[in-house]
This record gives C-alpha cells, structure tokens and sequence, in this order.
C-alpha cells in the first residue's frame, strides 16, 4: 500500500472513530432543548446519554474477539453503517421513547466502530510505525472526547438538536464508501471460527450491571439495596467469566494477556486517566455553569482548549518517547493531569477565563502525553495478532474510568455540597440577625427564604417589591405627619437590601466554591496512583534499545 493511499485509509477510520467516540459527549449539551421539546423532565431525558454508554459498555469486549475472529473491516463496515442509520432515526424521532431505543442501537454500533479502529489502523502502516499512529489515534480520541460540549453547543445554537444526529449521515457514507475501497480485510490468523457464548454472556451481564450500577449510584445511593444488587451480580458474572475463559479451549479474552506486567499496569493507567479526564471536562463545565453562570455554548468552548491543546500534546508525544522514554513521558502526562486538578481547586466566582484556560492547557497537556504513550506501549507489549482484543480491553477499562469519574465526583461534590450549603445558611442568617436597619417582620422572611434553599431563594426584586407593599399599606394607615419619617425607613431598608442581598447571595456562591475545590482535591489524589501504573506501563527503555541493537546488527549480519 503507497503512502496516498495509507494517508486516505487512516483518514477513513478516523472519520467513523471520532464521530462514534464524539457522540458519547456532544448530546450533553442539547438535554435542556430536548427536554423542553419532549416536555419531560431531566432525569428521562438523561437516558438518551444514559443508553448510548451503557451499550457501548456492554459489548466492546465481545465486539472485539468477534472482528478477530470473522475480519475487522467487516465488522466495522457494518458498525458504520448501523451508527449511520441509527443517527438519521435519532435525529427524526419524534417521541423520547423511540429517541432513547434509536440511542441504544446507536451505542452499540459505536462499540464496533471505536473498538476495531485501532487494530484496523495499525494493520495499514509497518509495525515501526506503530507508536506514531497510536499517537495520532490517541490525538483525535482526546479532541473527539473534549470537544463534544463546543460543537453540540454550536449546532444546537445556529440549528437545532436534531442536527447532531443528521450530521453523522454523511460523514458515514464518505467512511463506510473509503473503507470498502481503501481497507483490506485482516483478522487474528489464531482465532478460530467458534464462538465463546459462555464468556459472551458472562461479561455483557457483568458490564452492564457495573456500567448501570455507577450510572445511578448518585441518584439511589451507592449503599442502597439497588445498587449493591448491581454490584454483587456484576462480581459474580466476572467471577463465571474467569472461570469459564480458563476452562474454554477458545476464549473470547486470552487472560494470559493480563501475565504481561505492562499491559496490566497501562490498563490500569487508562482507567485512572479516564477517570481523571472527568474532573477536566465534566467537573469543570459544571463549574462555569453553575458558579461563574455562562450559557453552555461559552463553557464548551472554555473547555474545548482542553481537548485542542490535548491533540498537540499527543503529537507531541512521539518525540519525547524517543528522548525520555515512553514510561517517563506517560508518567509525566498523568502528574500534570493531577496537577490541573490540583489547580482548578483553586478557582473562585472571580477567575477570569484566562485562569480557567490555563488551566485548561495543563490538563490537556497531561491528558495528550499520557493516553497517546500508554496506548502505544500497550500496543508494543501484546502480540499483533491479539492487538484487537487488547484494543477491546483498554477501551473498556477506559470507559468505565470515565463512567465512574462522572459517579464518583457527582458523589462527592453533592455530599460536600449538603455540609457547605449547612454552612451558609449559617452565615447568611447570622448576617440577617446582626443588621440594625430592617425591623423584625422583613428579618424572618429572609431568614425563612434563606432557610428554605439556596441563594436563588433570596430574590432582590421579591424583598424589594415586598418593602414595597409593606410601605404602602403603612402609609394608607398613618396620618399625614409621619409619612416622611415613614417612607424614609423604608427607603433605608431598601438601601440595606440592595447591599445584603448580593453579599448572602455571594456566601452561597463562596461555599458552592468550596465544594468544587475539595472535589477537585480529591480527584488530584486519586489520580497520584496513576504515575506509578504508568511508570510501568512500558518494558524498560534500556531493554527496548538493546533489542533494537540486537536486531539492526543481525540484519547487517545477514545483509554482509
């Protein structure tokens, strides 16, 4: 295969990659318009998130072993060509139950088209090639994951939400007509034609119980009877998995794959970097909705530095492999990935953009240098014929770091949340009880609006207008000569409610800020134990570079 014709047959797979890989994020944005068109509430409407990642879950390990076993471009023809169609029946849905059906078959057909790209990539360059094209598949995972909120906010804002399913048609077609004349056909010339239903089954109910479990762990309680049923069922289903792929004669994962220590440790490393990636977009967009008040559009295009910057970095990559080694570089991605989360704890109402984005870089950076390196040295580390099913597994171990990322923070921040909201009302109610200009009557109404929720109870323009009534009725009442006195103590606890009511709404902002920042520590320590995994995600680069010796002069050996 010439070099025009590698370029177009990596730029075909790329093409069905990040438009699979983009629509696990690109609806988050559009909840709130679809909600309003379906007159349902958010918590239905999450489902059309929801059902996309649990199916994509659920199979990428079984899609993986059968593009093994019945050929790669077979298979991801037909996950094109399910995504395509799926996307167009997405976008002319006209009830929620039929979009959430459509999203489901859409989820599936994305596990074929992003598990198999990967392998299928790799079989169009020569394997010394191979840790730059990871590199670059590894660029455009980042940008496809990050910059899904920018342009859903995009097409949602000059179109309608419907257009971010009508998109993927074409895009289709041109990848699904480019694979068919581009791609040769491969497979893992090891793996037999038979089909392991036990392990298939096993790790789908195993998968979906885990996928579906940290799905609505915040909403039921992670120790409430639901949940824990999840659990126990997904342990006991992994338990039979083992067990059966040991005793099957051909089984679906080689678990001798996991004796390799670099494969174990990179996987491990994925799943901690997929979960910390959480804390950069998820966490951080909350942030700027929720704290600084930007529209959505705004904050998907803050938190788009993250996955352009991201991109660089993964190109960037392949240069300082060859200077510091693949283990130092993917190690040093994850420290300043835990850094940014570091960073962002320190963020306050008053952060201008520019601290965000900067911030934003440094995650970026680190997401690019670390997910770029690790999946190349994994792909090194496994034989080429199981390059598929360890693909398979990687992006399993990576999807559920990101489910359990979007669980695990939405846990902690809303239990931090409850103590520092305690603590406002606090002091909002104490600075109510301390002010000498409104009377009694006015001080027990805010207090009672202060205590029955958030600073979005505390209205200006409702106290204000209540004063305003209050004053009225008070001057239909009292003769002539106390009028002025009158509209003059009023118009002194207007003044004062003009100036107290930024100052509590502002106490409620400060504590919310308080959440975010401890969450976002907490994220920066759970990613620390993702260094070392990456230390030793890789064989040393003395050992890589003698074996490279060893090889170049057997060849000139057998050259002279």
């Amino acid at each position: 295969m010439n070099k025009k014709h590698q370029i177009i047959s990596f730029l075909a797979i790329i093409l069905g990659f990040f438009m699979a890989l983009l629509d696990t994020t690109v609806v988050n944005i559009t909840l709130p318009k679809m909600a309003e068109y379906f007159n349902t509430t958010m918590d239905h409407i999450s489902w059309v998130v929801n059902s996309y990642n649990l199916a994509t879950a659920v199979i990428l390990v079984t899609v993986s072993r059968l593009a093994d076993q019945f050929g790669r471009k077979k298979l991801f023809i037909a996950g094109v060509f399910l995504f395509t169609i799926s996307s167009l029946l997405c976008g002319i849905s006209n009830s929620l139950q039929a979009l959430i059906l459509f999203r489901t078959i859409q989820g599936l057909a994305a596990a074929f088209v992003v598990t198999i790209s990967a392998p299928l990539s790799l079989e169009i360059f020569p394997p010394e090639k191979r840790r730059n094209i990871m590199a670059l598949w590894g660029a455009f995972s980042g940008l496809a994951a990050a910059s899904g909120p920018s342009i859903g906010g995009i097409v949602t804002q000059f179109f309608n939400w419907r257009y971010i399913f009508f998109i993927n048609v074409p895009i289709g077609c041109i990848c699904i007509l480019l694979t068919m004349k581009f791609i040769k056909e491969s497979y893992d010339p090891t793996a037999s034609k038979s089909i392991d239903f036990g392990g298939i089954i096993t790790i789908s109910i195993a998968m979906f119980c885990l996928t579906f479990a940290l799905m609505k762990a915040t909403e039921k309680g992670w120790t409430s009877s639901f949940i824990l049923s999840l659990f126990a069922v997904s342990a006991i289903a992994l338990i039979l998995f083992i067990i059966i792929e040991l005793k099957v004669k051909e089984p679906m994962v080689p678990l001798s794959l996991f004796k390799s220590s670099p494969f174990t440790n990179g996987s491990i490393a994925l799943f901690l970097l997929g979960l910390g990636m959480m804390s950069g977009t998820y966490l951080l967009s909350f942030f700027l909705i929720q704290v600084k008040g930007l529209e959505q559009l705004s904050a998907g295009l803050i938190i788009s530095t993250m996955s352009l910057t991201s991109m660089f970095f993964s190109l960037l990559a392949t240069i300082l492999t060859k200077k510091l080694g693949s283990r130092v570089t993917s190690a040093l991605g994850i420290l300043l990935l835990s850094t940014s989360c570091y960073l962002n704890s320190s963020l306050t109402q008053n952060s201008s953009n520019i601290d965000i984005i900067l911030r934003l870089i440094v995650a970026g950076s680190g997401t690019g240098l670390s997910m770029a390196t690790i999946i190349g040295s994994i792909v090194a580390n496994v034989p080429v014929d199981k390059i598929g099913i360890a693909s398979g597994i990687n992006n399993m171990t990576r999807t559920l770091g990101t489910v359990l990322g979007v669980a695990l923070f939405l846990t902690i921040f809303t239990s931090n949340m409850t103590t520092q909201m305690s603590y406002a009302k606090d002091s909002a109610v104490q600075t109510i009880q301390n002010d000498t200009v409104f009377d009694n009557k006015t001080k027990l109404n805010m207090i009672s609006s202060v205590k029955a929720g958030s600073a979005k109870n505390v209205s200006l323009s409702e106290i204000l207008n209540t004063i305003d009534e209050k004053e009225a009725a008070v001057l239909d009442s009292s003769s002539a000569i106390y009028k002025d006195s009158i509209k003059e103590s009023f118009e002194a606890q207007k003044k004062e409610t003009k100036k107290i009511v930024p100052y509590i709404q502002d106490t409620f902002l400060t504590y919310t800020v308080k959440s975010f920042s401890f969450t976002f520590k907490v994220s920066a320590v759970i990613l620390l134990p993702g260094i070392l995994f990456a230390l030793f995600s890789d064989k040393k680069r003395k050992n890589e570079l003698k074996n490279r010796q060893f090889v170049e002069s057997t060849d000139n050996a057998s050259a002279s």
